[in-house]
Formats: C-alpha cells, sequence, structure tokens
C-alpha cells in the first residue's frame, strides 16, 4: 500500500549545511570544509572554551540544581545578563525598566519570535533586508508572515559596502518599515559600516520612521571586543527610540549545540515593555513552551562572576584573533602567488567569514580538482582555515582565478 505522503517531492539540500555533507562524503586526505559557520583551532578542530568547561563544572557540582521547567520567558539571571552584554551595564533603557528580553533557541530562534510577534502586532509587514544576507534570513522573516524586500549593501566591483545605494534603498521605503541590520561583521560579506556612516543610517532610519531588527551574532568575534562590536546597537538605543535585538552566543561562547539567545526589545516607556513582554510570552508559548536550561546557565554563571567574565574576553580575543591572522596569511600567501586581481578585502572584511569574490563556477571548479568546499556564492569560513591549510586554499584560488575564469 502506498504512503500517504507518497506525492512529497524531495526537498532541496541546504545551502550551507549541505556543504558539509558533501564535504563528509569526499574520501580525499586533502579535502578543506569552508563552509560551516563554526570556530575552528589551529588544529581544526572544534572549540569548547576552558571557561565554558569551567562554569559546566560548576554547574554539574551544584546539588541543588534542578530539572524543572524554566518560566516562558527563560532564566531571569540570563535574560538581564544579555540585555547588559548588549546595550551596557550604565544604559538607560535598562535602568528605567524599558528594555523586555526573553530567551529564545539561539539566534535564529530570537529572529523568529521577533518576527512572530511584529506580523501579529506591527502595523507594518515589510521588513528590509540586505543584499546579500545569511541564507536564512528571507525563510525565518517569510513563514513568520512578512513581506521580505531587499536594500542594497555590497559593491561587488570594491568588494565593500554599496553605502549610497544603501541610503537610497532605505529613503524610499515606506514609513515605519521594518529594517534587518547586521550589528556587525556582516555574514556573508565581512562587510561592515563605519561608525560615522552607522551614525547616518541611524538619522535616516529615525527620520523615516523605520523600525531598527538587529541580528548580533558575532558580538565580540569582529574586533575581539564585546563593547566595539555593539555600538551600532547602543547608538541607535541613546536616541531613545525603539529597536529589537536578536542575540546569539554560539560564536562567542562557542555554545553552538546548545541554542541559547536572546531578543530583547527596547520601548519608549517601562509599561509598554511590559506588555510587550506580556504578548511575547504568547507568541512562545504554543511554539515551544519554554526553553532550554543547560546552555544559558552557562552563560549566566560566566557573566555574574567577573573573573569568568575577564577570563571568557581573553579566550574571545584570542579567537578573533586568529581569524585576522588567517586573513593575513591568505592575502599573503596570494600576494606571493600573484593571483591576478587585488585581494585586499580579505584583510579588510572582518569576522568568520570572507566574501573572496569568486564566482559559482570558480566555486565549482575548486570543489572538485582541490577539494576545497564553501558555499556557492565564494563566501569562506576564515575560521576553517589553519596556517598548514593556507597554501593549499591559495594554490585552489590561484588555479580557479587563472584556469575558471
Amino acid at each position: 500500500m502506498d504512503s500517504v505522503f507518497a506525492n512529497i517531492a524531495q526537498g532541496p539540500e541546504d545551502p550551507i549545511l549541505g556543504v558539509t555533507v558533501a564535504y563528509n562524503k569526499d574520501t580525499s586526505p586533502n579535502k578543506l570544509n569552508l563552509g560551516v559557520g563554526a570556530y575552528r583551532t589551529e588544529e581544526g578542530k572544534p572549540l569548547v572554551l576552558n571557561v565554558v568547561r569551567k562554569a559546566e563544572q560548576l554547574l554539574v557540582n551544584d546539588q541543588s540544581r534542578v530539572k524543572e521547567y524554566l518560566p516562558i520567558t527563560g532564566l531571569a539571571d540570563f535574560n538581564k545578563c544579555s540585555a547588559k552584554l548588549i546595550f551596557g551595564a550604565d544604559s538607560p533603557a535598562i535602568q528605567e525598566n524599558r528594555v523586555t528580553t526573553v530567551q529564545c533557541l539561539s539566534g535564529t530562534g530570537s529572529l523568529r519570535v521577533g518576527a512572530e510577534f511584529l506580523a501579529k502586532h506591527y502595523h507594518q509587514r515589510t521588513i528590509y533586508i540586505p543584499r546579500p544576507t545569511w541564507g536564512n534570513h528571507p525563510k525565518v522573516f517569510s513563514i513568520a508572515g512578512l513581506a521580505v524586500e531587499y536594500y542594497r549593501y555590497y559593491e561587488p566591483n570594491t568588494r565593500g559596502l554599496d553605502f549610497q545605494g544603501l541610503l537610497e534603498d532605505l529613503k524610499s521605503a515606506p514609513a515605519g518599515a521594518i529594517v534587518l541590520l547586521h550589528a556587525c561583521a556582516h555574514n556573508p560579506t565581512g562587510v561592515d559600516p563605519t561608525l560615522e556612516q552607522w551614525e547616518q543610517i541611524r538619522q535616516l532610519m529615525r527620520s523615516q520612521g523605520l523600525l531598527p531588527f538587529f541580528d548580533s551574532a558575532y558580538q565580540g568575534f569582529a574586533s575581539g571586543s564585546l563593547d566595539a562590536d555593539a555600538q551600532p546597537i547602543r547608538m541607535f538605543v541613546a536616541d531613545g527610540g525603539e529597536c529589537f535585538a536578536a542575540q546569539s552566543y554560539a560564536k562567542n561562547m562557542g555554545l553552538y549545540g546548545e541554542r541559547v539567545g536572546a531578543l530583547s526589545i527596547v520601548c519608549k516607556s517601562a509599561d509598554v515593555a511590559s506588555r510587550v513582554e506580556s504578548q511575547l510570552k504568547l507568541v512562545i508559548r504554543p511554539m515551544y513552551s519554554n526553553p532550554p536550561i543547560h546552555g544559558p546557565s552557562i552563560v549566566a554563571t560566566i557573566l555574574k562572576d567577573r573573573d569568568m567574565y575577564n577570563e571568557w574576553t581573553v579566550e574571545l580575543k584570542a579567537m578573533a584573533d586568529r581569524i585576522i591572522t588567517m586573513r593575513q596569511q591568505l592575502f599573503d600567501a596570494l600576494t606571493a602567488k600573484g593571483t591576478a586581481g587585488d585581494w585586499s578585502h580579505i584583510i579588510k572584511q572582518i569576522g568568520m567569514f570572507t566574501f573572496t569574490g569568486l564566482n559559482t563556477e570558480q566555486v565549482a571548479f575548486m570543489t572538485k580538482e582541490y577539494h576545497v568546499y564553501m558555499t556557492s556564492d565564494g563566501r569562506i569560513s576564515m575560521a576553517g582555515l589553519s596556517s598548514k591549510t593556507v597554501p593549499h586554499l591559495a594554490d585552489a584560488i590561484h588555479a580557479a582565478v587563472t584556469k575558471a575564469n
């Protein structure tokens, strides 16, 4: 007897996660996976931070800890610490109780809860997202019920920011439209506005009545400084206006599989924040009821203890610095080879990813001939590189640029 699902078509492989699937099937000893957005050590191994192991040990040894459900909004200490981390400990918005923070399932879950809330309660159902952006963004917002539009962001010729295009597109957006902004280390391009440009974006958005929705997946990972990477968000909060911020601890604490994130909404008053939180609970309850307890307990343990917090910032900076070193080594290797083209964008871009400027054919050539795996748009994860594998990647890029043009 036929299955009742016999007519279901095979779904397409996720363009990002599919890279790892293909990589795992490859039997070449020289294969290199630069598709996955996860930090790797110089030995190519996943890293669990020492401070995270320490926090987990404390939690395991605490005999008073139980496995009861968290409230719908999550772990209170985690929410409080997360808001302070992103908005600043002395943020007037926090002191005036104008911020509501709910624990969510990492960055994706935070975006989705925010999107569901906006689709239900906000008068404008259109969200503008940068072109290009993280592959999951359009789906998260459209499935939640928002109409997705794009604003110009990346200029392929300069491999930098199309700032004029960005301003023009935001200027022509309808009043009240939501605008997704990458807080730092833009994914996939690694291209960020300067603080002066951020100020112009802020002024334009506030004058147009546009609602900022920040996605902060890499705080501390871009520059090595938690405060510097939060500056754009803090500029928007300082003007007294409202904004959304989705946070993830996947990258900066290496808690990928623990799915630890938070959604914060900065409101005009404490009264509005309280009502917003009551409605966020009504979004979360039928979705996943309440969030997990282990991951946020790790984060709260670290953020509440001064010594552990300091230890975390040192480990975080070491990760950020290793990525910066990999950028320099790849740039130097391509320069030494005399590879055609200007590769300075590799050291100008920041964060985990580099938008190489390689086209689909060149990417396919590198995978086939050199067993180098990356997303088809030419995005590579710098964290997947090591001093040992830089020469192999440089060889592959050189050959691709030379032969696959």
